[in-house]
C-alpha cells in the first residue's frame, strides 16, 4: 500500500478517479498505484504535479540511477518521438500547475495557441497569481527567420506564421507580470519551461519543429541538463528586443 499517495489524495480532496482522469488512464490502473505498483515515469510526474508534492516523496524507490548519457534518470521525465505526439493534457497541466515562471522560446510556436485558444487568458491568470511569464518569438524581420525558412523550404511562410502567432498575445503586452520579446538568434531547440519542468524540442535541419523529438526534464539537485538549457534561454532572452505590436504594424504598412 502506498500510504503517502493515498494520504496526499485525501489531503487534496481528490479521488482515484480524478487522478486517473488527469493521467488519462483507467481508474483500475490508478487503483493499483494506491496498492503499491509504481506507475510509468510520465504518470508519476503528472500525479506529483497534481498533488503538488515531490515525485520522490510518493515513490522513493523509483529508479534514480545515472544513465550512460550523463543525466540522472530522475531528471528525464519522458521522451516523445515528435512534438506533435505530446498529449494536450501535458501542456495544460504544466501551465495550470505553474506557480513561479513560464518561459517559452520558439520561432513561431503556432501550435501553442492553436491547440489552446484560451492560452493568452490562461497566461494572464497565471501572471495575476504571481507567475512571471516570458515569451520569446523569432523576429519575423530578422535574418535567423529568413535562414530557417529557406532551410525548411517554406521561404517567407515562417515569418508569416510568426506574425499570425503573435496576434494571440497582444493582450499580454503591458500586462503586469507578462513580457513578449523577439529574437534574431539561431535556435537549436525550442524551450518551454514551467517552474521546475522543462520541455526541449531539438531542431533537425530542414524539418519543422513539430516533426522533431521532444524530451521533458525536471529540475533536481544534479540537474545538469536542465540548468544548461535554462541558461541558453536566458542568453537568448537577454539579446531579444521587446515586442511593440503597434509600431511593428506601422512599420510593415509603411513598407507596403
Amino acid at each position: 500500500m502506498n500510504e503517502r499517495l493515498r494520504s496526499a489524495l485525501v489531503q487534496r480532496g481528490l479521488s482515484v478517479e480524478e487522478m486517473a482522469e488527469a493521467c488519462v488512464v483507467d481508474p483500475k490502473t490508478a487503483s493499483r498505484w494506491i496498492s503499491g505498483r509504481i506507475p510509468h515515469r510520465r504518470h508519476r510526474w503528472t500525479v506529483a504535479n497534481l498533488l503538488r508534492v515531490d515525485e520522490t516523496y510518493l515513490w522513493p524507490d523509483a529508479d534514480q540511477r545515472t544513465s550512460r548519457f550523463g543525466a540522472a534518470q530522475s531528471e528525464i521525465v519522458d521522451t516523445y518521438p515528435n512534438r506533435a505526439s505530446v498529449p494536450r493534457d501535458v501542456w495544460i497541466s504544466l501551465l495550470l500547475g505553474t506557480m513561479k515562471q513560464v518561459d517559452v522560446l520558439v520561432f513561431s510556436g503556432t501550435f501553442f495557441a492553436q491547440t489552446n485558444p484560451r492560452i493568452a487568458r490562461m497566461l494572464q491568470e497565471r501572471a495575476q497569481a504571481g507567475v512571471r511569464v516570458r515569451l520569446c518569438f523569432g523576429d519575423p524581420e530578422g535574418e535567423a527567420v529568413r535562414v530557417r525558412g529557406r532551410e525548411e523550404g517554406i521561404g517567407d511562410t515562417l515569418a508569416a506564421k510568426i506574425r499570425a502567432s503573435l496576434t494571440y498575445y497582444r493582450s499580454l503586452v503591458g500586462h503586469p507580470g507578462c513580457e513578449v520579446r523577439l529574437h534574431d538568434t539561431t535556435l537549436y531547440n525550442s524551450i518551454f519551461r514551467y517552474d521546475d519542468h522543462l520541455l526541449v524540442n531539438p531542431h533537425i535541419w530542414g524539418q519543422p519543429a513539430s516533426a522533431n523529438p521532444l524530451f521533458q526534464l525536471r529540475r533536481t539537485a544534479d540537474a545538469e541538463w536542465f540548468e544548461r538549457y535554462d541558461e541558453s534561454f536566458e542568453a537568448v532572452w537577454n539579446t531579444a528586443r521587446p515586442w511593440a505590436p503597434d509600431s511593428q504594424e506601422h512599420h510593415r504598412s509603411g513598407q507596403d
